[in-house]
C-alpha cells in the first residue's frame, strides 16, 4: 500500500500492511516543516514573552524610596539629590525565558489514520515551541519520554540541536510492546531543573494510567504548564469494517472485536468521550493549559490560535 504524506511526490513512503497510516516524516520534509513553522509562527504570534515580576533588567519600571534590604547599587543618585531622600531604581526583569519541552516518543505516537501520524504532529509542535522558546536569548531544554533511550538536553539558547534531537528521537526506533508510557519522570526532571516561573510544554497523547498527575500538580504549582494533547479521529469511533484485531502499541495486548455491532461502536464512542473528558477535567483542576490537536486538518493554525488566546507570544 502506498500512502502519501501530503508533501512532494518524491517524499512519499511505502507503508507495510502491519504498519498502516501516512508513515514517518522524512528528514528532508522535517527540515522543510521547520522553515514553514518558523515563518508562520512568527506571523501568527507577534509580540514577546515577558516575566510578571519586577526585578533586575535594563528597562526601568519605577523609582521608589529606598527600603532596608534594597541593593545599594540600585540607588538613583539624581533623584536622591533632588528629593534628599534615598531612592532606588527598579527594572523590568530580563525577557529571557527558560522553557522545557517534554516530548512523548512512545510507540502509541506512531498511530495515524488521517493526514499524518500523532508523532508527526508532535514533531511539528516541538518545532513551533522551539521557535518560540529560543528567540531573543531565551533558552530551551528538552526531555523525551517513552522511548528505548530517553534523552535530556539541558536548556540552551538557540535551536541548533533541535532538529538533530527530533531526528534522533524518532518514534519508529522504539520497539512495541515494551509497556505503558508515563511522563512522570520527565515531569520530575523539569520540576527539579527549571527555575521557578518558567514555561513547560508537555506534548503527548496522554494515553494510559494517570500516575503522572501528582508530579504534574507539583510542576504546575511552580511553572506555567501547557499540555498539548494529540489525538486521531479513529481513537474516538470505530468504523464498521467487520471483525478486527486491535493491538496496543505500548503493551502489545491484542483484542478481537466485531465492528459491525452498532451497540459496540456506540459503547466505544461513549467510553472514548468519557475518558478524554476526564483527562480534560484533571488538567483543568491542576490549572494546566490544555490544547487539543488532531492528526487531521491544520494543527499549526489551531496551535497558534490557542497560544494567542492564552497570551503565549514569540
Amino acid at each position: 500500500m502506498t500512502l502519501s504524506l501530503g508533501g512532494p511526490r518524491g517524499l512519499q513512503r511505502e507503508r507495510p500492511r502491519e504498519r498502516p497510516g501516512p508513515g514517518p516524516t522524512p528528514e528532508a520534509l522535517l527540515r522543510a516543516l521547520d522553515l514553514t513553522v518558523g515563518r508562520r509562527i512568527r506571523g501568527l504570534l507577534p509580540g514577546e514573552y515577558r516575566a510578571h515580576d519586577l526585578g533586575g533588567g535594563t528597562e526601568l519600571a519605577q523609582v521608589r524610596p529606598y527600603e532596608p534590604g534594597d541593593d545599594v547599587r540600585r540607588i538613583d543618585w539624581n533623584v536622591t539629590a533632588r528629593s534628599t531622600i534615598p531612592h532606588v531604581r527598579v527594572h523590568v526583569p530580563e525577557r529571557a525565558l527558560t522553557a522545557w519541552l517534554l516530548l512523548d516518543v512512545s510507540p502509541s505516537m506512531t498511530f495515524g489514520t488521517a493526514d499524518r501520524r500523532k508523532a508527526d504532529v508532535a514533531e511539528g509542535v516541538a518545532l513551533a515551541v522551539g521557535h518560540l522558546a529560543t528567540q531573543r536569548g531565551n533558552r530551551l531544554g528538552i526531555v523525551t519520554f517513552g522511548g528505548s533511550r530517553d534523552q535530556r538536553v539541558p536548556p540552551a539558547a538557540g535551536r541548533l540541536g533541535l532538529l538533530g534531537l527530533l531526528h534522533a528521537a524518532r518514534v519508529d526506533a522504539v520497539e512495541e510492546g515494551t509497556g505503558a508510557t508515563s511522563p512522570a519522570d520527565a515531569l520530575r526532571i523539569a520540576n527539579a531543573a527549571a527555575p521557578r516561573g518558567g514555561l513547560v510544554a508537555v506534548v503527548s497523547d496522554f494515553r494510559g494510567p494517570r500516575d503522572w498527575l501528582r508530579p504534574l500538580a507539583a510542576l504546575a504549582a511552580r511553572h506555567h504548564v501547557i499540555a498539548v494533547e494529540i489525538d486521531d479521529p479513529r481513537e474516538f469511533e470505530l468504523t464498521d469494517v467487520g471483525e478486527l484485531t486491535l493491538i496496543d502499541a505500548e503493551t502489545g495486548r491484542e483484542v478481537r472485536v466485531d465492528t459491525s455491532s452498532r451497540r459496540l461502536r456506540e459503547r466505544y464512542a461513549a467510553a472514548a468521550a468519557d475518558e478524554r473528558g476526564s483527562l480534560a477535567a484533571d488538567l483543568r483542576r491542576l490549572g494546566v493549559d490544555h490544547i487539543v490537536l488532531s492528526t487531521t486538518g491544520s494543527w499549526l493554525r489551531t496551535l497558534a490560535g490557542e497560544l494567542r488566546l492564552r497570551g503565549i507570544r514569540s
